[in-house]
């Protein structure tokens, strides 16, 4: 690519892409509303009986599969092992 073609392409993007003017950034902290959201998640989530797995039911079942390809199949511990 020579300097001709170089000056023709900058002239392309700068046609393409107009400058961004001012801060582009958000006006606010974004960080405090986040914090209120994710305590006021929690605050809504019960704590009792079956619903404190709250999505666990997956990881249940996949140790069981684990567990139970251990049981049937004891030659995959190495694998297993060396895949954690």
């Amino acid at each position: 690519m020579n300097e001709q073609d170089r000056d023709r392409m900058k002239k392309l993007l700068q046609q393409a892409l107009p400058p961004v003017e001012g801060d582009a950034g958000p006006e606010r902290d974004l960080w405090p509303g986040m914090l209120r959201r994710m305590d006021a998640e929690k605050a809504a989530m019960p704590l009792t009986g079956w619903a404190c797995f709250n999505g666990a039911w997956f990881d249940v079942a996949l140790l069981a599969g684990v567990v139970g390809l251990v049981a049937i199949f004891p030659a995959a511990v190495p694998v297993l092992l060396y895949y954690l």
